[in-house]
């Protein structure tokens, strides 16, 4: 981390106000089950990523993303804003989109998501500029004119989560695209129909996982203890591998340290760490 240069890093992407249920048993046919503990923040793939940008570097992040003008869009904007993001909004006045996430106590996770995905798109009156300048960004979410925006800066990272379809449409070439071999929403086909990204790299969860070209497979990160739960630690690896391109680091480099902070956000509940928590927790309350 101390090798880390300064850094001008940019998330595009989507926001989910989540409900974080920590329960004795996931749910199934017939049963009644209990919360053990809860917490509602704003997470999702774009705002997980930008916070752990910013939480690794100690700098401000740009996060161009879609609120809806709804409670949760508010409370999103002014509890991210806390935690370090320099936010870029395209307001809609349809709802935010919201979602449950529910743990027991082996670590296994399943998550339902209410409501479209909100993205920010090029034709939004957003300061698409800024991203020019910076070393790195990272997408999940948004649309091929955006895209053209975002290839102008020197390191840009997508997840497939983005859709293929719209990077079919840009036609751009990606520095990484970065993916799951566990999850079927993430799994990167065998014939892209874009330019083939500098990187593709598939993840494996414990087992570390891989990437290409070369065939090169990392290993998973030793975990610092119990795993209470999963959430966002696929983000918060992307959002650690674009940091580590975007320093010019090699590619084992950035990957053994995505892979260290993956591992890290298996020792908390809910999306951030438990310091950056107690600073969402001081935050006014809008309600």
């Amino acid at each position: 981390m101390n090798r880390l240069p300064s850094l001008n890093l940019a998330v595009v992407g989507h926001i989910e106000w989540m409900t974080f249920l920590q329960v004795d048993y996931l749910p199934a046919p017939g049963l009644v089950g209990h919360t053990l503990q809860s917490m509602e923040e704003p997470a999702g793939g774009g705002s997980v990523c930008a916070v752990q940008m910013a939480n690794i570097t100690g700098s401000r992040v740009q996060f161009f993303t879609s609120l809806g003008r709804d409670e949760a869009g508010q409370r999103s904007a002014e509890r991210l804003q806390g935690l370090g993001l320099e936010l870029h909004i395209a307001w809609r006045d349809g709802v935010t989109r919201r979602g449950i996430s529910m743990v027991d106590g082996n670590g296994e996770r399943a998550i339902t998501v209410i409501g479209d995905r909100l993205q920010p798109e090029g034709n939004d009156s957003l300061p698409w500029e800024h991203l020019a300048s910076c070393d790195g960004v990272f997408v999940t979410a948004t649309d091929a004119a955006a895209l053209h925006y975002c290839r102008k800066a020197k390191v840009l990272v997508a997840t497939p989560r983005l859709h293929l379809a719209r990077l079919r449409e840009a036609g751009i070439k990606l520095d990484a695209l970065i993916g799951s071999a566990l999850d079927p929403g993430e799994r990167l086909p065998n014939k892209l129909g874009f330019p083939t990204p500098k990187w593709q790299i598939a993840t494996e969860g414990s087992a570390g996982g891989r990437y290409e070209p070369g065939g090169g497979h990392y290993k998973a990160a030793l975990t610092p203890g119990p795993v209470v739960d999963s959430y966002g630690c696929g983000d918060s690896f992307a959002a650690a591998v674009t940091i580590g391109l975007a320093a010019e680091w090699t590619i084992e480099q950035a990957l053994a340290l995505g892979a260290e902070v993956g591992a890290q956000c298996t020792s908390w509940f809910g999306p951030y760490p438990p310091s950056l928590q107690a600073k969402l927790s001081q935050e006014p309350n809008t309600n």
